[in-house]
């Protein structure tokens, strides 16, 4: 039934036997079968039944279909190979803020849906997130989540491996759509520094590029010093694989950048068009820990809830840790965790004790360089008029002597 209207499928088998001559005389016979599908209803519903129930069979199918995806953990770089990604993390799973996952959800799925918006826009169907944050705050747990919530494939790309933009080009044109390209710790995969920071020069000897011109210009040097720099992955390639002309090629199509420090990046891979969504992957928030109890407890409340949130709110532990802890005490988790943390509060309030004494240490020691300076100075000054008056004395005892001198 559909609106109230009745529509009847049937399958239809049709088996055929087809005779061919194989050589004088002999004979082979092969039967195949065509199966087709029957739509019947009343005449009166023709329209309905091609303008919306056909359309609608089709978006159930392509549920269906999606629902039953099998997602793909591929790699990018020297060895090529795949494997069924099997991580389990979700959305529901993920110990992140709520407020930033329900937008992060949000922006997928407005997304998907933009395909005409984008095409009218004249932008290339693709959308770039970067996630930053310390190690263990579930940077890589995010993109499990999002591949397997969309039913992309993911394709781990190792910048480390490619010898040249050229490899780039290559590799993104050997991707699907509806998929995820990542990039993990781009600060630490090859040279990119931040120009704004003041990376190192490109002419020095550190493995950098040096100019072409510059290269042509030198007599002495090594053959392959020319062709290192054709055969360099730069921050230009990179760039234009982001959102250049290369990036167009291929529809539903997500790249993800992850690193530690974001300030190491330059700014033109993180403008909008680029990177347009930046997901701070934070320590472990209260909410956070409310997740992670239920993953690994099953329980929603607790007594000693009150307490490790309020520890959470003046230390900083990564959800990694909170977890690790979970699975060494099971039993008496949430009190490994209490003792955890209040270990934890112990080492960073040293540390910050440390650091305040070192602080006024160097203001110390500071202070007294500048003493040291001022009297330095005063004894130059004051060394330089004693000497200027021991002159001008003996010039005077000496003009003295002289008016007395009997010649």
């Amino acid at each position: 039934m559909f609106n109230v209207i009745q529509f009847i499928w049937k399958m239809v088998s049709v088996q055929t036997q087809k005779t061919s001559d194989i050589y004088e005389g002999f004979f082979s016979s092969e039967t195949t079968e065509r199966r087709t599908f029957e739509l019947r209803f009343n005449q009166k519903y023709h329209e309905t039944a091609l303008n919306s129930y056909l359309l609608h069979v089709l978006e159930k199918s392509k549920v269906m279909k999606e629902a039953n995806k099998v997602v793909y953990l591929q790699t990018l770089g020297d060895h090529y190979g795949s494997v069924v990604l099997n991580h389990p993390s979700t959305f529901d799973t993920l110990a992140m803020d709520p407020v930033l996952k329900e937008a992060l959800i949000d922006d997928l799925n407005r997304f998907l849906k933009r395909k005409d918006y984008y095409k009218r826009g004249g932008k290339a169907w693709k959308r770039g997130y970067l996630l930053y944050g310390p190690p263990g705050t579930g940077k890589s747990s995010l993109i499990a989540a999002m591949a397997n919530y969309l039913k992309f494939d993911i394709y781990d790309m190792e910048l480390s491996s490619m010898r040249s933009n050229a490899d780039l080009r290559r590799l993104l044109v050997s991707t699907k759509n509806q998929s995820i390209v990542v990039i993990e710790d781009i600060d630490c995969s090859i040279d990119l520094d931040n120009r704004e920071a003041g990376g190192p020069d490109k002419n020095d000897s550190q493995g950098n590029i040096m100019g072409y011109e510059s290269c042509l210009n030198l007599a002495s040097a090594p053959t392959n010093a020319c062709y290192s720099y054709t055969l360099q992955l730069t921050l230009s390639g990179l760039l234009n694989f982001i959102d250049g002309l290369w990036s167009s090629c291929g529809d539903e199509r997500i790249i993800v950048f992850t690193t530690n420090h974001r300030d190491r990046l330059d700014r033109a891979l993180l403008r909008p068009g680029r990177m347009e969504m930046h997901i701070n992957m934070s320590y472990c928030t209260p909410d956070g820990f409310r997740i992670l109890a239920s993953n690994y407890l099953g329980i929603e409340k607790h007594e000693t809830f009150e307490e490790i949130e309020k520890l959470l709110k003046d230390i900083q532990a990564t959800p990694a840790e909170i977890a690790e802890q979970f699975m060494r005490y099971e039993e008496a988790a949430l009190e490994g965790v209490i003792k955890f943390l209040n270990v934890k509060k112990t080492e960073q309030s040293k540390q910050n004790a440390g650091e305040i004494e070192v602080k006024s240490g160097g203001n110390e020691d500071a202070a007294n360089a500048n003493v040291a300076s001022k009297v330095k100075r005063y004894k130059r000054i004051t060394g330089n008029f004693e000497v200027t008056l021991r002159t001008e004395l003996s010039l005077v005892l000496v003009v003295v002597v002289w008016l007395k001198s009997p010649d």
